[in-house]
């Protein structure tokens, strides 16, 4: 009797499936090819946007439709996430009341690939009467976008990776890279920080890695400190109040001239250990950091050294003591 075999999994027989990835690769490669030619075009055009994006007193103002449009979404949030303030307007909806969102103050980034699209052109006039910054983000230097522009990026001529070459493919994603471009430009030439980040940041696993020292260490009276010339007795009691297994050892000026660890304890540990001073107990060296630094940079620390707390200082004195288990529970590591 003669059997059928089954299908795979996915309803479909064990045919080659080559042909499925030359096409996908041919669509990274044809987008691939389209960004290192938009690279090589970038010049003063693209400064010129660059200085307008920076002087900006308001907001940056991005809008577009269609496909350009759901990309200009995406710039609009980079741009806000990097430290321009930014938001997006709908091109219809803008010649319906939301005109009105757009100052003097603001500058406009408008993307259409033709520069030929109708939606935009309340928008371009409005920006025309009340000489708001225009920049327009086009693949025709002659279009009437181009033209109205104040500065006109101008992505290169290249086919969409669409075989019909009408699905907009490789247009958007040259308009993608150019608004990284510029929100990543932007970011460096204000000095953009990993602290500012986030602050725009503050939640998922990037919050995470960017919280500061300060946001989970102990101060105040959970810090363990004592002064060199304690008597080991009470040196003890306030390690063994604090529960952190170590104490800072601080000058009259309140500066840090050492740490007592358990290890030190264990290392001195002799039937005259009591009546011991902490200056001379104490290890004269402390891994330290300032309230400022990433809780990943102290987690690294911590792990290169061996150690399961830091003590945290400002002005050579002690402010503050992180565990390795803070930053554990904060997803830190």
């Amino acid at each position: 009797m003669k059997t059928q075999s089954a299908p795979s999994r996915s309803g479909e027989t064990d045919e080659p499936r080559g042909g499925d990835l030359e096409i996908a690769r041919k669509v990274l490669e044809t987008e691939a090819d389209a960004l290192r030619a938009l690279g090589s075009t970038l010049g003063d055009t693209f400064l010129h946007a660059l200085d307008i994006l920076a002087g900006v007193q308001g907001r940056v103002v991005v809008s577009g439709m269609g496909k350009s449009g759901h990309i200009g979404r995406k710039i609009a949030a980079s741009l806000a996430s990097t430290g321009t303030p930014a938001f997006f307007v709908h091109p219809g909806e803008a010649s319906h009341g939301d005109l009105g969102m757009i100052t003097a103050d603001d500058a406009v980034l408008a993307m259409s690939n033709s520069g030929e699209t109708n939606e935009l052109a309340d928008l371009v006039a409005h920006c025309k009467r009340f000489s708001i910054p225009l920049i327009g983000m086009s693949s025709r230097s002659d279009s009437a976008l181009s033209r109205a522009a104040t500065a006109a990026l101008v992505l290169p001529h290249a086919p969409e990776a669409c075989p019909m070459g009408l699905a907009p493919t490789t247009s958007t994603t040259l308009m993608l890279g150019l608004g990284d471009a510029l929100a990543v430009a932007l970011l460096e030439r204000k000095g953009f920080s990993p602290a500012d980040f986030h602050i725009f940041h503050p939640g998922g696993k990037l919050g995470r890695k960017l919280l500061k020292v300060s946001d989970l260490m102990h101060s105040g009276d959970d810090l363990p400190s004592v002064t060199g010339d304690m008597k080991m007795s009470e040196v003890i009691l306030v390690i063994t109040a604090k529960r952190f297994g170590c104490a800072a050892v601080v000058d009259g000026a309140g500066r840090l001239n050492g740490v007592i660890t358990d290890g030190d304890l264990r290392r001195h540990m002799g039937e005259d250990i009591l009546d011991q001073i902490a200056g001379d107990v104490m290890t004269g060296t402390a891994k330290t950091l300032g309230p400022d630094a990433l809780a990943s940079e102290a987690v690294a620390l911590m792990n290169a050294s061996s150690i399961t707390n830091l003590f945290i200082v400002e002005d050579s004195r002690p402010v503050g003591i992180l565990h390795v288990h803070d930053c554990l529970r904060a997803g830190v590591a």
